[in-house]
């Protein structure tokens, strides 16, 4: 079967999930009512399905590019930008002062996870527009605003931005690229660039890249970083593109997957560029992008795992094998087991996103401090927990469809060699979680003791009428709360980060558990509690063991020396 945009599934959830009514209530997203937004789901469905889904082997089969210093796209992405842009699909959340829709992030968080699962290497490229268009609402001069902004949100203009370098990866801080002012408000940039999603294309007029880099006076580390708007080509005085920047592709990156998705190497000698935000204020500016791209990338781990789902069930519905009732693999134990787990960890998944993004709207709407607490504290869970969903379930999709998995003509290995990148970029999930355990935590576990608290009140009200399910939900929940109190108790940051992931993975686990449970009260005996009883009784207990890992402290993690760790 083709790709089937989860459209239900999403209306769903903003109803009985995340309280998507309590952000149309705000004054600031009135305008989207439940009619607007399930024609806006609608909409993006059929895009997804029709334009971008097939796309999806194009990219994988005939990938990006470069022939004499000209970056070519895959067949027919050209085409589906140009029908993303058209829709205004890249600026469904930005300012409609500029030209966005200014509507939730919510809702746009929805429509870029089913645009990853219909194509996730075309896909990055709108998603790095969106971060750049956030990054330069917040920090760009209004001049930059005006001449950038408008062209980026309808597509004209795409974005990129520029981190790491050959030296510099996790540890920011060590970059070497430089800036130097001109004398006239612009900069004169240059250094090396790698790992540059989308560095270059040929169905934007411009591409505008942010690019981290230091000015002469710059102290070390991240507090003397700086951050730059850098164009392909140098606008003219009527704000066209006009002569090419000294700034170029040198070569593309040959990688495990997204091979529609042309990775980077970026050169830039004395690029002219434009300041956004305050010299040495670049980390904070750049976060701005990072932390929409995390909430993003989140997305598109599920969306991979959509995808994987849809194609194992397609395959487990045809494949006939051994005796079963229905004379397919379907009804073999194992093949149920496993497309399963995959359904139901992508709706855990799913919620805790959306939870995520509701969030950053009832932030972005009120300024409430707990607001933004809650959105800072659930980014590093939904990015870490939905790109390994997108790991783990189109792994599974592989193992679903048995040898044929393993045979690249089926498609089932490209989601997991695609999806496997997320992980790693925007963040590594090792880092989201030690971000989790001490950034996050820096209150004394105010913002976790809140949603804790929130997770059990509902699972305690649930008690009467779903006790089977509503009762194990309640009892995780304490016994991560009782983890949370020990982690901050711990001074030793490294006996926090030992058990960093396995903590962030169990209180994944809980919020899967919630969600679950809020669904099948919602759907009491029909397809939801059914998921959720198996998700409750199946998946959930893992957060025990994971928590006992949590707790494990640094010495054995750190027992053997680095002279034992090469002995044989």
């Amino acid at each position: 079967m083709p790709y089937r945009a989860p459209v239900a599934d999403y209306e769903f959830l903003f109803r009985h999930a995340v309280d998507f009514d309590r952000i149309a209530a705000t004054d600031k997203f009135a305008e989207a009512s439940e009619d607007v937004v399930s024609a806006i789901l609608t909409e993006a469905g059929k895009l997804c399905e029709e334009v971008m889904a097939p796309l999806q082997r194009n990219g994988d089969l005939e990938p990006a590019r470069l022939e004499n210093g000209v970056l070519r796209t895959s067949p027919g992405f050209s085409d589906g930008w140009n029908a993303i842009a058209e829709g205004g699909w890249i600026g469904m959340s930005a300012d409609p002062e500029y030209g966005g829709m200014g509507l939730p992030m919510t809702l746009t968080t929805a429509v870029n996870e089913m645009m990853s699962a219909a194509c996730l290497s075309l896909q990055l490229a709108p998603l790095m527009t969106q971060g750049q268009i956030e990054a330069l609402e917040h920090h760009a001069s209004d001049e930059l605003k005006n001449l950038y902004l408008p062209k980026m949100i309808a597509g004209e203009w795409s974005g990129t931005m520029n981190l790491t370098e050959p030296q510099a990866g996790s540890d920011v801080g060590a970059l070497t690229s430089k800036a130097e002012s001109n004398g006239d408000g612009t900069y004169s940039v240059s250094g090396q660039k790698i790992f540059i999603s989308w560095g270059d294309n040929d169905f934007a007029e411009n591409v505008c890249h942010l690019v981290l880099a230091r000015l002469p006076d710059a102290v070390p580390g991240t507090k003397g970083i700086s951050l730059f708007l850098v164009p392909k080509h140098l606008p003219d005085e009527n704000g066209n593109p006009g002569v090419a920047n000294d700034l170029k592709v040198v070569s593309l990156e040959h990688k495990m997957g997204l091979h529609g998705s042309p990775t980077c190497v970026m050169q830039y000698d004395g690029a002219k560029g434009w300041l956004v935000g305050k010299e040495h204020g670049g980390m904070a500016a750049m976060f701005t992008m990072m932390n929409n791209a995390r909430l993003g990338v989140g997305g598109q781990g599920i969306g991979a795992a959509e995808g994987a789902y849809q194609q194992a069930l397609e395959y487990a519905l045809e494949r006939k094998q051994g005796k079963t009732p229905s004379g397919t693999i379907l009804d073999h134990a194992d093949v149920r087991r496993m497309l399963m787990s995959m359904r139901a960890d992508t709706f855990a998944a799913r919620a805790i996103m959306l939870a995520n993004a509701a969030a950053i709207d009832m932030a972005t709407a009120t300024g409430d401090a707990d607001w933004v607490a809650r959105a800072a504290l659930l980014t590093p869970i939904n990015k870490a927990f939905g790109t390994e969903t997108g790991m783990r379930v189109s792994e599974e999709g592989v193992q679903v469809h048995g040898g044929m998995g393993f045979i690249e003509e089926t498609g089932a290995a490209q989601f997991y060699r695609d999806v496997r990148v997320t992980a790693i970029y925007e963040g590594t999930n090792g880092i989201q979680a030690m971000d989790l355990v001490a950034r996050k935590m820096m209150d004394g576990g105010e913002a976790a003791s809140r949603l804790l608290d929130e997770i059990e009140d509902h699972a305690e009200r649930a008690r009467g009428s779903m006790p089977e399910l509503a009762g194990p939900v309640w009892e995780a929940t304490e016994s991560l709360r009782e983890t949370t109190e020990w982690l901050i108790s711990q001074s030793d940051m490294n006996t926090r980060f030992s058990g960093a992931v396995p903590y962030l993975k169990a209180f994944a686990r809980v919020l899967g558990g919630h969600y679950h449970l809020k669904a099948a009260l919602a759907e009491p005996n029909g397809t939801r509690f059914k998921l959720a009883r198996f998700y409750i009784n199946a998946l959930l207990p893992e957060f025990s063991g994971l928590l006992v890992q949590a707790q494990n402290g640094a010495d054995d993690v750190f027992a053997l020396s680095a002279e034992e760790m090469v002995a044989a």
